[in-house]
C-alpha cells in the first residue's frame, strides 16, 4: 500500500509542479526597459536647455552608447533643466528634435566622456548651424584678442584689490583667491537657492564681500598690525586662511561644479570678423566701468587720494594727519567687493556661466602675474599687467592645448621677477 502511494505521488508531483510553473502570477506592471530607465547608481550627468534666453521645458535628451545604441533619457522640466544618471563611459548625448518647440532647432550632437569626481554638464546649441564653419587665421586672431582683453580685464577686477591691500599695508595676500570664490558663490546662492535674478544677485554678492573683507581685516589682520607681526608672518597666515577657506567653501558649498541659473547658452553675436556671446561682452562692458570708477576714485576723492598717499608713504601720510587704518579698511572692503565681483564675471565668462570651489585659487596665479608685470602696490600698474597676462594667455592657445593656456601666467611671473622685478609701472626703490 506504501509502495502504491510512493509511486502515485511520483506521477502526480512533477504534473503540479509544472502547472504551477506555468500558472500565471498575479497582474504586475511590466517593468520598463526603454531607454528611459536610468542606472540605480552612476554619475549624474546634465545641463540646461536654453535657446537664446528661452527656456525649453519638456524636451527629450538622450544617451547613446559607442555603437548608437539608447542608453537612458529624460524630459527636461521647469527652466529647460535636464538630469541623468549613468555608468562612467564616453557618450553621446542628442536631443529629439521632434519634442522641440516649432522654430527652434539643434545644431548636433554631443560627444562627452562622464566620469565621477568632477563636473559632468552637456551644452546644446540652438539655431542654424552657420554655412562653412571654417575661420581664417586673420578672424580667429582678431577673435582671440578681444577673448584674452575679456579676460584680462576679468582678472584686472579681482587683481586691483589685491595690489591696492598690497600697497597699502605690504600684505601678500594668498587668500584673496578665497574672496574672489566667496564672491561667486554668494552670487550663485542669492540666484539659484533664493530665485533672485543674476544681476540683483550679483549685487548682493558685491555687498557680501565688502563685510567678507572688513571681517578679515577687523578679525585678522588688524590684531596683527597691532602687534606689529612681520610681513613674513603675515604672509603664511594668509596662506593658512586660504588653505582654510578653500576647504570650508569645499564643505558648505560642493565639489561639483554648480551653474547660475540665468544666460546660459548664448548665441553669438556678430559684427564681420567679430563673434562674442551677449554675456561676454557684457563682462567687457561692465569690468571698463568699473576699472574706469576705481580710476577716478583714486584719482578724483579724498579717500583715494588718501589711498595714493598711504601706498607712496605710510608714515609721512600718517605724519599727515591721514587716518591710516580707516584708509586700510576702506582698501579691505573695496577689495571684497572687486573680488566679489570678479569671481561672478570669472564664473559667467570663463567657466561657462559655472562655479566651482576652488574657481579663485586658479585664479590667483594669473593675478599675482598680472600685479606684478604692472608693478606690485600700484593700481593702474594691475591694470596694465593683468591685461597683458590675459592677452598672453588666451592667445598661447593658437599654438598649445587650452587644457594648458594657464601656464603662460607663471612664464611671465618669472620673466618678469627675473628682468624687471619692479614691473613695469613700479618704482625700482620704495621709500618707507
Amino acid at each position: 500500500m506504501l509502495l502504491l502511494l510512493l509511486l502515485t505521488l511520483a506521477a502526480v508531483l512533477p504534473g503540479i509542479g509544472s502547472a504551477v510553473a506555468q500558472e500565471p502570477t498575479a497582474p504586475t506592471e511590466p517593468t520598463p526597459t526603454t531607454p528611459a530607465d536610468e542606472p540605480a547608481s552612476g554619475v549624474p550627468v546634465g545641463g540646461s536647455l536654453n535657446n537664446a534666453g528661452e527656456r525649453l521645458p519638456g524636451v527629450t535628451v538622450r544617451a547613446l552608447d559607442a555603437s548608437g545604441n539608447p542608453v537612458a533619457e529624460t524630459t527636461s522640466g521647469e527652466g529647460g533643466r535636464w538630469e541623468l544618471t549613468l555608468p562612467p563611459g564616453t557618450y553621446t548625448f542628442e536631443v529629439d528634435t521632434e519634442t522641440l518647440p516649432e522654430g527652434v532647432s539643434v545644431q548636433s550632437t554631443v560627444e562627452r566622456a562622464v566620469a565621477a569626481g568632477r563636473s559632468n554638464v552637456v551644452i546644446f546649441s540652438f539655431g542654424e548651424a552657420r554655412s562653412g564653419t571654417g575661420v581664417d587665421t586673420g578672424e580667429k586672431l582678431l577673435r582671440t584678442v578681444v577673448d584674452g582683453l575679456r579676460f584680462g580685464l576679468i582678472i584686472a577686477i579681482a587683481g586691483v584689490g589685491l595690489s591696492l591691500i598690497f600697497g597699502t599695508t605690504g600684505l601678500t595676500n594668498f587668500a584673496h583667491g578665497e574672496l574672489v570664490t566667496l564672491g561667486a558663490v554668494a552670487a550663485w546662492v542669492f540666484n539659484v537657492s533664493f530665485g533672485i535674478q543674476l544681476v540683483p544677485a550679483t549685487i548682493l554678492a558685491v555687498l557680501v564681500g565688502i563685510v567678507i573683507g572688513l571681517l578679515n581685516n577687523g578679525l585678522i589682520w588688524a590684531p596683527l598690525r597691532r602687534r606689529h607681526t612681520g610681513l613674513i608672518a603675515q604672509l603664511v597666515v594668509s596662506i593658512g586662511l586660504a588653505i582654510a577657506l578653500r576647504y570650508l567653501i569645499l564643505i558648505f558649498f560642493s565639489d561639483r561644479t554648480q551653474a547660475f541659473a540665468d544666460y546660459q547658452g548664448q548665441r553669438q553675436l556678430e559684427w564681420g570678423p567679430l563673434a562674442i556671446t551677449p554675456v561676454n561682452l557684457a563682462c567687457i562692458v561692465i569690468s571698463l566701468v568699473v576699472l574706469v570708477g576705481v580710476a577716478l576714485l583714486l584719482q578724483r576723492t579724498r579717500i583715494g587720494k588718501a589711498m595714493r598717499a598711504v601706498a607712496d608713504n605710510r608714515d609721512l601720510a600718517a605724519s599727515s594727519g591721514i587716518d591710516v587704518e580707516r584708509v586700510v579698511r576702506f582698501v579691505w572692503g573695496l577689495g571684497g567687493a572687486l573680488a566679489a565681483l570678479g569671481g561672478v564675471l570669472y564664473g559667467l565668462s570663463e567657466l561657462g556661466g559655472r562655479v566651482q570651489w576652488e574657481m579663485g585659487f586658479k585664479l590667483l596665479l594669473l593675478m599675482f602675474a598680472g600685479i606684478t608685470l604692472g608693478g606690485l602696490g600700484t593700481a593702474y600698474g594691475a591694470l596694465v599687467g593683468c591685461v597683458i597676462v590675459g592677452l598672453v594667455v588666451q592667445l598661447s592657445t593658437l599654438v598649445i592645448s587650452p587644457d594648458l593656456k594657464y601656464i603662460g601666467g607663471l612664464l611671465i611671473l618669472i620673466v618678469i621677477l627675473v628682468i624687471r622685478p619692479q614691473g613695469i609701472l613700479g618704482s625700482r626703490a620704495r621709500i618707507g
